[in-house]
C-alpha cells in the first residue's frame, strides 16, 4: 500500500527558465495589450494634424505598453486566488505557479511606474495623468468592485475607454472632442463584448464569486437589455468623426453597416441567451473595433 501511494505522488515540474520568460510575457495579458495600443495610437493618428511626429509616436507607443503590461500584471496578482477557481484562468502564471505572487506585483508595479515615467517625460504630462487615472480605477477600483457588485463592469468601463484619449492627448497636448468621441465608442461597445464574455463564463464567474450580471440574474434578462441598449446606442455615436469632420464618407458608410451588424448580432444573442450566440458575439465585436479604428485612421 505504501508503495502504490509512493507511486502515484509526483513531484512538481521543475520550472525552467524559458517558462518562467513565458509566464512573465502571459503576465502581461499580450493580446489584450496589443488591443489597447491599437486604440491608443489610433487617438494619436486622429489627433495629428499633418505629418505624424515618428518619434513622439515611438515614444508613445512604448509608454502605453509599459503602462497596460503593468496593469495587467497587478490584476492578475489581486485576482490570483479567485483565478485558481476558474477553468479558464487556473493556468496562468500564478495559479499555476510558474511565478510566485511576490515577484508579479514586483513585475506590475516596476512596469506600470515605468510607464507612467515614461509618458510624463517622453511624452507629455497630460497623458501621464491621464494614464494614471487608468491604472488607479482599474487596479484599485474595478478590479476589487467585480467581488462585490455587478456595476463592475459600468465601471470599468471607463479606464477602458481611456487608451485612445490618452493617444489624442499625446499627440495635441490636449483633450479635444475628437478624443472624447474616440472614448464614447470605445466604452459602448464594451458592454456587449464583455456581456458576451460574462455569458459564456458565467459558471466559473459564479465559481469565483465574481459578481458579473449573468452570475447574479442567471436569466440573463438584465443582460439582454443591456447588450441591445449598448449596442443601438453605439451606432449614432460611431458617426461621429464623421460629424466632426475627423474621417470622410467611407468611414461612415463602414461604420454605418459594422454597426447595423454588431448590433443585429446583439439582438440575436440577447433573444437567445445561448452560450453559442455569445461566443458568436464576442468574435463580432472582436472583428468590430479594429476595423472601425484602422477605417477611421485611413480616411481622415
Amino acid at each position: 500500500m505504501a508503495v502504490r501511494a509512493e507511486a502515484i505522488i509526483q513531484k512538481p515540474a521543475t520550472i525552467t527558465l524559458a517558462t518562467r520568460m513565458a509566464a512573465m510575457l502571459e503576465l502581461t495579458k499580450p493580446r489584450i495589450t496589443f488591443m489597447v495600443v491599437l486604440s491608443a495610437l489610433a487617438g494619436f493618428c486622429m489627433a495629428t494634424s499633418g505629418s505624424v511626429d515618428w518619434i513622439r509616436f515611438l515614444n508613445f507607443a512604448i509608454g502605453i505598453s509599459l503602462l497596460t503590461s503593468g496593469c495587467s500584471a497587478l490584476n492578475q496578482f489581486i485576482e490570483r486566488d479567485s483565478d485558481k477557481l476558474m477553468r479558464r484562468t487556473m493556468r496562468r502564471p500564478l495559479p499555476s505557479a510558474k511565478l510566485t505572487p511576490a515577484t508579479a506585483l514586483l513585475c506590475g508595479v516596476l512596469t506600470a511606474v515605468a510607464g507612467e515615467a515614461y509618458l510624463a517625460f517622453m511624452v507629455n504630462g497630460l497623458t501621464a495623468v491621464l494614464g494614471f487615472c487608468a491604472l488607479a480605477s482599474y487596479v484599485f477600483l474595478y478590479t476589487p468592485l467585480k467581488q462585490k457588485t455587478t456595476i463592475c463592469t459600468f465601471i470599468g468601463a471607463f479606464p477602458g475607454a481611456l487608451p485612445p484619449l490618452l493617444g489624442w492627448a499625446a499627440a495635441s497636448g490636449q483633450i479635444g472632442w475628437g478624443g472624447i468621441a474616440m472614448f464614447a465608442i470605445l466604452f459602448l461597445w464594451q458592454f456587449p463584448h464583455f456581456h458576451a464574455i460574462s455569458m459564456m463564463y458565467a459558471e466559473d464567474y459564479g465559481r469565483a464569486g465574481i459578481k458579473m450580471l449573468p452570475v447574479v440574474e442567471p436569466d440573463c434578462k438584465s443582460t439582454a437589455r443591456q447588450i441591445v441598449f449598448y449596442a443601438a446606442a453605439l451606432l449614432p455615436v460611431s458617426v461621429l468623426p464623421y460629424v466632426l469632420g475627423m474621417s470622410g464618407v467611407v468611414y461612415l458608410i463602414a461604420a454605418i453597416l459594422l454597426g447595423a451588424g454588431y448590433l443585429a448580432m446583439s439582438i440575436r444573442t440577447a433573444r437567445t441567451r445561448t452560450r453559442l450566440d455569445a461566443r458568436r458575439l464576442l468574435k463580432t465585436s472582436v472583428i468590430y473595433l479594429p476595423l472601425i479604428y484602422i477605417l477611421m485612421v485611413l480616411t481622415a
